[in-house]
């Protein structure tokens, strides 16, 4: 019983069907087919604003290439200590943009405060020798963050304004923005452009897809150099129809929140049975618990399989729960976890 990632999962039916309707004769590529045509108006629609949208394959491509945009190669990315462009990317940043430095800032439940932003800032090697230190350029937000929380739309509007007045651009990594969404039960607006974020990574991934991610632009002045950076990467595909057919079909009837509703959900109950071993608050699809070696490995011997979360002898476990997990799984869980 797997509760590994939600990279673990299979695709949803409604996207292998979009794909095949694709997958019918011959059209444009490099983007001048149908579908990656109506990707904009749908997600122009979907945030209530004219936006540009480009389709990439990885989490990684989308999160690198919109920060590029962002940050030059002299520049400082401001970020959570635990974001994934810090802890999972291999120093994707710091290669597409030709340079830019991650500064790194604590925050409670994996998510930064105004009040540590505002203090980073002030504290930046930049203030003090100038030209000497790489440039403050981007805040980097992750929605919802790798501790598995939220931001709220006001901590958002706080942050991107304090990022705004330094003259930083913010981009947000949306890996699980549908979780975030169906959490806040919230306007996809209100956490984004609303809210002061230039550039959003929203992801399809986990949440139902084969492969496909968005880059979405709510500033159209970042839109041209995106476009070059996107070739010169080798993220703009050939056949693109079928990295924004699976786009399409994930938007269309409002999948993409359906999905993630399902997974929150079973989130919550799983986090009741967990009661006090919670680190971190449930407000998505993960739950971050602190069993102690013995319950932890009590627990895998019962047949479940997920991740430990930091140095094994701490005792710490991560557990996901994907769009496709059956539900006779939770309730096994659920009750193991309540017998420990």
């Amino acid at each position: 019983m797997q509760f590994l990632s939600d990279n673990t999962a299979t695709a949803c039916p409604e996207i292998l069907a979009a794909l095949a309707a694709a997958n019918r004769g011959r059209v444009h590529s490099y983007g001048e087919d149908e579908w990656t045509q109506r990707l904009d108006k749908m997600f122009s629609a979907l945030f209530d604003i004219e936006v540009r949208s480009f389709a990439v394959a990885t989490g990684t491509a989308a999160n690198s290439l919109g920060l590029a945009t962002l940050a030059p190669p002299y520049g400082a990315i401001f970020a959570h200590q635990e974001a994934h462009i810090e802890t999972d990317e291999c120093g994707a940043p710091a290669f597409f943009s030709g340079g830019a430095q991650l500064a790194l800032v604590p925050g409670e439940h994996g998510r930064l405060s105004p009040e540590g932003f505002a203090r980073a800032l002030a504290d930046h090697p930049s203030v003090n020798v100038g030209l000497h230190s790489v440039q403050p350029a981007a805040l980097s937000l992750t929605q919802m963050t790798e501790l598995g929380t939220v931001y709220r739309a006001a901590d958002l509007k706080q942050l991107c304004e304090l990022a705004h007045g330094r003259g930083l651009k913010v981009q947000m990594d949306g890996a699980r923005f549908a979780n975030a969404v169906a959490h806040l039960n919230c306007h996809p607006a209100d956490i984004t452009w609303r809210a002061g974020i230039d550039v959003l990574s929203f992801g399809a991934t986990k949440n139902g897809a084969l492969g496909a991610e968005a880059v979405v632009f709510f500033d159209p002045a970042l839109v041209r150099d995106f476009e070059l950076r996107r070739k010169r990467a080798g993220h703009l595909f050939s056949k693109s129809r079928f990295i924004a057919a699976q786009l399409v079909g994930y938007l269309e009837n409002d999948l993409w929140l359906r999905n993630a509703r399902r997974t929150n959900g079973l989130a919550q109950r799983l986090a009741k049975a967990a009661g006090a071993s919670l680190l971190h608050p449930v407000e998505g699809n993960e739950l971050f618990l602190a069993l102690g070696v013995e319950r932890r490995e009590a627990l895998r011997a019962q047949g479940f399989e997920f991740y430990d979360w930091g140095p094994p002898h701490r005792g710490e476990a991560r557990l996901v729960v994907c769009w496709d997990q059956p539900e006779a799984e939770v309730d096994a869980l659920a009750g193991a976890l309540a017998r420990l």
